[in-house]
């Protein structure tokens, strides 16, 4: 929103919450110093109907009634817009507490610490320790990729999208055109979830692969969005998470701690190379390339030609 016009929206929402009786246009039209400049009758009455319109849709309660010269005037009375007390045990004050702090960049920062400023004047206990409550260390989500920030909002806007991505097999990034879903960390790292529109399907996509700007596209969902939106479950498979069969490598010493991580038994093999066996499924390929030189597959075969022709195709771009 324009400042120009929250600050209009903000000082015609002071007068119609501070009056004592029902204004009417002209009264409110030379009490907002922006109606005093909007020209003609027209421009004024147009410029009040919108504000007026999006101060309800904002959750302000706007009367409508007559007033004694039978002129039409509005008020908001503060009976009708004023929440209830706010009641909250330790418990869900902890929760709240601990939600507020697990934000520490990105958007969300601000608006975290403000509301949780907020709701401590309003009665919030200060005193409560959201992590002595549930013994747990404190939380972060870190957001360290450009993308985060236009692909929330664009999100939370419905709002299609335009980025280039860079697939883990690929040399060169490519144009995407997505309606954005979700967007959801995984592992210590953010994927989007949508519908991409040149491909005719839903896809996931790794924060960290998107080069350059994050543009938005034109306005409207083309196909409806799922009540569920399953991109751990997703990106799980396709890194190889829901195991159906086992591969073997070789990995150099001191290299590759997740593969480490995931391998149900290590050989040493000396020269400066141990001998894996990896439970997989699906995406375990393109996982493998990103360890380059480090790694080197033994089988299955199918595997094997699946990493050097990743490998190659790198090499040629």
């Amino acid at each position: 929103m324009a400042i120009a016009k929250a600050e209009r929206l903000m000082n015609l929402a002071l007068c119609l919450l501070g009056a004592r009786r029902p204004l009417s246009k002209r009264e409110l039209r030379g009490s907002v110093e922006a109606y005093l400049e909007a020209g003609s009758d027209d421009s004024f009455n147009r410029m009040f109907e919108r504000d007026k319109d999006d101060l309800r849709e904002l959750g302000l309660v706007i009367d409508t009634v007559e007033n004694l010269d039978g002129e039409v005037g509005y008020l908001a009375r503060r009976d009708s817009n004023r929440l209830p007390p706010i009641t909250l045990d330790a418990e869900e004050a902890a929760a709240l507490g601990l939600a507020a702090k697990v934000w520490q960049q990105a958007r969300l920062a601000g608006a975290a610490s403000g509301a949780l400023q907020k709701l401590r004047a309003a009665g919030l206990p200060e005193d409560v320790d959201p992590y002595e409550a549930h013994g747990a260390l404190e939380p972060r989500i870190p957001v360290h990729e450009a993308a985060f920030e236009p692909l929330m909002l664009a999100c939370r806007d419905r709002r299609p999208v335009l980025f280039e991505y860079r697939k883990a097999s690929a040399a060169h990034p490519e144009p995407r055109h997505v309606e954005p879903w979700a967007l959801e960390c995984w592992r210590g790292h953010w994927y989007l979830a949508g519908f991409d529109r040149d491909r005719g399907a839903e896809r996931v996509f790794r924060l960290s692969r998107i080069t350059g700007r994050v543009r938005s596209r034109g306005t409207g969902f083309t196909v409806p969005v799922p009540d569920v939106v399953t991109v751990r479950e997703t990106v799980a498979s396709w890194a190889g998470e829901i195991a159906d069969r086992s591969a073997l490598i070789r990995l150099r010493a001191g290299s590759g701690y997740p593969l480490r991580a995931k391998a149900t038994e290590v050989r040493e093999l000396g020269d400066g190379w141990d001998e894996l066996e990896i439970p997989y499924g699906h995406g375990l390929d393109a996982w493998l390339v990103e360890f380059g030189p480090d790694v080197v597959v033994l089988e299955p075969a199918e595997l094997r030609a699946d990493v050097v022709d990743r490998l190659r195709a790198v090499a040629k771009g």
